[in-house]
């Protein structure tokens, strides 16, 4: 490929990242705690007489800060109207007497039963129809109902009210991993809601929505606004329109519940006092969009269960033992994206009780899961939990303590050794550390739209498109190179001196806006990576009146003649400098413009010798386009290396599943694959922990 990078560019993007990088917040000092660790308690679980004793040991294990209240609603107000904070009272004063700072949650997922039978209507209603029901569940009640956020309002009133300004109170997690537990709720007050939702989006102009919605097609189109029910998936076939604007409500709905919550708090609370809400899982949970909520809260942490069975694993014998780094990975710039840092608010001590299976983490993976959180600059580490239940459909989630109550179970032990090494690291931490040149150079911009997961779900066009593991594609592939990845939005200022390289995968709907900003970027030195499917539609998820993705074409410097897809049993190839690798999910046929280099080529079908892959030079930068999503990424990755080789950027060669990361003047090290990793170390480094080789769940950290 023809691509360069002007030495003025690398200057100045490394100057405006280290002048980003170094700003630290007031609420977090590496000075004092490079990354304190801490974990949920639940004294409403536990007899009285043991709590003293609990938070006694868990300081006595080397945790900075505890965790309260989150799910205890039924005993901060057992009737209606009569609170109970004595025994909160008593939590709080024993945590600061051993020294553990108190992290409050307001306990709005799990509504007493005084209120929803009171009050049913506040219970979500499944996509089959069934009402949720009070007892051994959470997150039942939909927060957007106003007779739920009236007593939401109360319960959050009366605890600001109270610790609001009790400096023992170290911060505030609204809710607890926010969702609705039946994912989307078609209640009662959720159908008027929704069309209260859509009058106001659509300028009470039914003719505008119908127009959105492309009702002509089957006789859909309604004559007014109360003719219109919340599609349903579980219909043969739904209008995807519908359905896009029905995730865009239900996003608005949590997204707004979270807002309501956190500007009840800021009345309340100290300035000293952080507020935020610990985001979850976004893979499994669709209408959660952390974008929605920045500027809400100080900041916006995340949860991660590495061994939950649902996520991604790389390939090895003990991947099932070893976790989901590259989730934990992604979770984490998620989350950071939002307001520059974060803190993980969940994470695993141990064997968990909700995965397929539930196997044992190989010993060593859950040291190397917190050092992994270390290194991707999260500002705390919390763990669920402190004690393993005795009860409730948590019994078998292990915590730090064992059922006695007494024993520190093995993952608590590694807990413990972690814990203790970050504190020992202490004595080498600098303030103000230069980032180094190779971090700076190869950061890069993830360009995110909810939207576009959305519509890509809802018209998938082949049931193997899998939306998240198309980004997972090029996100994994970019952490094998050791890139620091920042999310941003449309409406981000899209710098290439703070971003040179900006990757955007299947970015399905586009209007000429972002297709203009996109060409700016690349005009003044940027570099930017688009994947098949990008361009498809316009922001309705109706295909543009042209040919197939024709608004791009001029940007990337190439016709999109068609698309293929194959049966899940069936491979094909395209080549690359050489190589041949299989697809089989989605090819786009291109046909490059004179200017225009043909990348990599489709080498079977009918159409082999067509262009899969294609690179233009546009000003000062480039522009890149993969019309092929192959079976392993691997084609991916060698274009996405070549790109950065070719624009003289230092980039590591990490296998899957093996990350480096820097964080405040330290390297760190893990592997998550199933073999020794040797680690791209200098002779020069002074290694802290570890060795150069790092053998499975093992971890390295050192200073350069």
């Amino acid at each position: 490929m023809r691509i360069t990078l002007k030495t003025w560019l690398l200057v100045f993007l490394i100057g405006g990242f280290l002048s980003s990088y170094a700003q630290k917040q007031s609420f977090f000092s590496p000075e004092k705690a490079l990354m304190p660790v801490g974990a949920y308690y639940y004294p409403e679980h536990w007899d009285r007489s043991q709590w003293g004793r609990d938070l006694k040991r868990m300081s006595e294990l080397g945790f900075s800060f505890t965790h309260l209240a989150e799910f205890a609603w039924a005993n901060l107000e057992p009737e209606e109207g009569w609170f109970d904070f004595e025994w909160l009272d008593w939590c709080i004063a024993e945590a600061a007497k051993n020294g553990l700072k108190v992290i409050l949650c307001t306990p709005s997922p799990c509504p007493p039963a005084w209120l929803t039978s009171k009050y049913p209507e506040i219970l979500n209603v499944n996509d089959a129809g069934i009402r949720s029901a009070h007892g051994g569940n959470r997150l039942h009640a939909n927060q957007s109902n106003p007779i739920c956020r009236k007593y939401i309002e109360r319960i959050v009133t009366e605890m600001g009210k109270r610790y609001g300004n009790d400096p023992r109170i170290w911060g505030w997690q609204i809710d607890n991993e926010p969702h609705l537990g039946t994912i989307y709720d078609y209640s009662n007050f959720a159908q008027v809601d929704f069309k209260n939702w859509l009058q106001k989006k659509y300028n009470n102009s039914i003719s505008t929505l119908n127009s959105a919605w492309g009702n002509a097609f089957w006789s859909s189109s309604y004559n007014n606004f109360n003719q219109i029910r919340i599609p349903n998936e579980k219909e043969s076939s739904s209008n995807p329109h519908a359905l896009l604007d029905y995730r865009r409500y239900t996003a608005d709905g949590l997204a707004g519940s979270i807002r309501f919550q956190a500007t009840l708090l800021r009345k309340l609370v100290s300035p000293q006092q952080w507020i935020t809400t610990n985001f979850a899982y976004y893979k499994f949970l669709p209408p959660v969009d952390l974008f929605r909520n920045k500027g809400d809260l100080d900041f916006a942490s995340h949860t991660m269960y590495l061994l939950s069975t649902f996520l991604n694993y790389p390939e090895g014998a003990l991947n099932f033992r070893l976790g989901s780094g590259m989730e934990l990975s992604f979770s984490n710039e998620m989350a950071k994206s939002i307001q520059g840092y974060t803190g993980i608010m969940e994470l695993q001590p141990g064997q968990i009780n909700w995965g397929v299976y539930n196997a044992q983490p190989l010993p060593g993976a859950v040291r190397m899961w917190i050092w992994h959180s270390f290194g991707l600059g999260d500002q705390f580490t919390c763990t669920y939990r402190f004690r393993q239940p005795l009860f409730g459909s948590e019994q078998t989630h292990k915590g730090i303590i064992e059922t006695d109550g007494i024993t520190v179970a093995r993952g608590g032990k590694e807990y413990v050794k972690a814990i203790a090494e970050v504190k020992n690291l202490q004595k080498y931490y600098q303030p103000n550390p230069l980032v180094p040149i190779s971090v700076a150079s190869r950061k890069t911009a993830f360009l995110w739209k909810q939207d576009n997961l959305w519509e890509m779900q809802v018209s998938p066009h082949t049931k193997l498109w899998d939306s998240w593991q198309h980004y997972y594609t090029y996100y994994g592939n970019l952490k094998t190179m050791g890139a620091t990845v920042q999310f941003i939005q449309e409406t981000d200022v899209f710098d290439p001196k703070e971003f040179p390289f900006m990757v955007a995968p299947a970015y399905s709907m586009v209007d000429e806006k972002i297709i203009a900003k996109w060409t700016r970027y690349v005009d003044d030195g940027g570099h930017l990576i688009l994947s098949c499917r990008s361009g498809q539609k316009d922001n309705n998820g109706h295909f543009h009146e042209t040919l197939l993705q024709q608004p791009i074409w001029k940007l990337i410097g190439a016709k999109v003649e068609d698309n293929d897809q194959l049966p899940p049993d069936r491979k094909a190839s395209v080549l690359f400098d050489g190589k041949n690798y299989s697809w089989s999910v989605w090819g786009e046929l291109l046909t490059p413009q004179k200017e225009t280099e043909t990348v990599a080529t489709y080498s079977d079908q009918f159409y082999a010798g067509t262009s899969a892959v294609v690179n233009r030079k546009l000003g000062k930068g480039t522009v890149t386009y993969l019309g092929v999503w192959t079976n392993d990424g691997e084609l991916e990755k060698q274009v996405l290396r070549t790109i950065y080789q070719h624009a003289g950027i230092q980039i590591l060669d990490l296998p899957n599943y093996a990350f480096v990361e820097w964080r405040d003047g330290f390297w760190v090290g893990v592997n998550y694959t199933s073999e020794t990793v040797k680690l791209p170390i200098p002779a020069t480094a002074k290694m802290l922990i570890g060795t150069t080789e790092i053998k499975p769940g093992e971890v390295a950290v050192w200073m350069e």
